[in-house]
């Protein structure tokens, strides 16, 4: 005979105990419709339960529930700098991509601290998350504190430049994609040269973008144009702008690292009188939202971060992860920071 309905106890809080009696089964039934096992239970039985569960707004607890599967269904992302454009989207990806596999994110941002950073991400590994994910600019120093530490967290590495040795690593083929960019600017609107702007933090010989610029003016037979070093910011576009476009030799093309570094350019050339593209054309590196909405609208060579993201949840969830350099193409969007398309 089935339990009479029963309704929440003075506390307010509905438990497992209120659900099985409302539903007229025992709690341990209730928990395996609720977790999906171990046992299974009658068609019937299941919709009783929640319909119980609906009825009452009954919500597992979720440390208990942990406990009896063995996961928390939880990840974590670290990246450098949540404000910036493209970790901003790179971490709504992220989400995306585990909320379709019945994951929360947890996701903090590093900063420039690195004591700050490993308490960050050894708190997150605290909470016993499955999986963790870290961004260029943060793991070169945590991983190895992890792995001195003993902590068996899956670690996989997006965003990366190059491999790292005992971890998968996921990243765009930046190489090709400032090659093609700049190869545009050198060929269709036929610069003899292009400068570049690139992060003051990234090594030489193992970010693409800087390989990629100098491999499109071999190919082309035109000698590189000047470099500037300064943070992947807007302000550190800006004052590399400013160095470039008052220099003795202006350029008459530019090639940045990352979107906001072209932002910064674009105002530089703004204070400094210049037409952009006229007398100036502008390119990046990055593909954000914010590419679209800068004026001119900038050329960039967009990262397909829905499918590294995609990758990265995939990988480190499979647990087997498999000691790679994973690379993505990325696409050349035209626009008319460049003096191609309209907007």
């Amino acid at each position: 005979m089935a339990r009479p309905a029963s309704t929440p106890g003075r506390s307010g809080a509905v438990t497992r105990a209120d659900v099985a009696r409302h539903a007229g089964v025992s709690d341990a039934v209730v928990s395996w419709v609720v977790n999906g096992g171990p046992k299974t239970v009658s068609e019937a039985t299941a919709a009783r339960v929640q319909d119980a569960v609906a009825k009452l707004g009954y919500r597992p607890n979720s440390t208990a529930r942990a406990l009896a599967l063995g996961s928390t269904t939880m990840l974590g992302l670290v990246v450098p700098d949540s404000t910036n454009p493209f970790y901003a989207e790179y971490a709504v990806a992220v989400q995306r991509a585990a909320a379709a596999r019945g994951y929360a994110l947890l996701t903090i941002s590093a900063g420039s601290d690195a004591a700050v950073e490993l308490r960050g991400v050894l708190d997150l590994c605290d909470r016993q998350i499955d999986g963790l994910i870290l961004a260029r600019g943060t793991g070169a120093g945590v991983v190895g504190e992890l792995a001195r530490r003993g902590v068996r967290t899956p670690v996989v590495l997006v965003d990366s430049a190059a491999p790292h040795p005992g971890h998968l690593t996921i990243g765009p083929d930046a190489t090709a994609g400032i090659e093609a960019v700049t190869d545009h600017l050198l060929t269709v609107h036929d610069h003899a040269s292009v400068a570049l702007v690139i992060g003051d933090t990234t090594d030489v010989e193992l970010d693409g973008r800087q390989s990629g610029w100098l491999r499109a003016h071999a190919r082309n037979r035109r000698s590189p144009g000047a470099v500037e070093r300064a943070p992947f910011t807007r302000t550190g576009g800006y004052e590399a702008g400013l160095r470039l476009l008052t220099a003795a030799k202006r350029p008459t093309a530019v090639v940045t690292g990352s979107d906001l570094q072209a932002v910064g350019v674009l105002r530089a050339a703004r204070e400094q009188g210049l037409d952009v593209p006229g007398d100036l054309a502008v390119a990046s590196f990055d593909g954000t939202e914010e590419a679209s909405f800068t004026w001119p609208s900038l050329t960039t060579s967009r990262q397909p971060v829905e499918a590294m993201a995609e990758a990265a949840v995939a990988a480190v969830l499979a647990r087997d992860l498999p000691y790679e350099h994973r690379t993505f193409a990325t696409e050349l969007v035209l626009a008319r920071s460049c003096g191609c398309g309209t907007g």
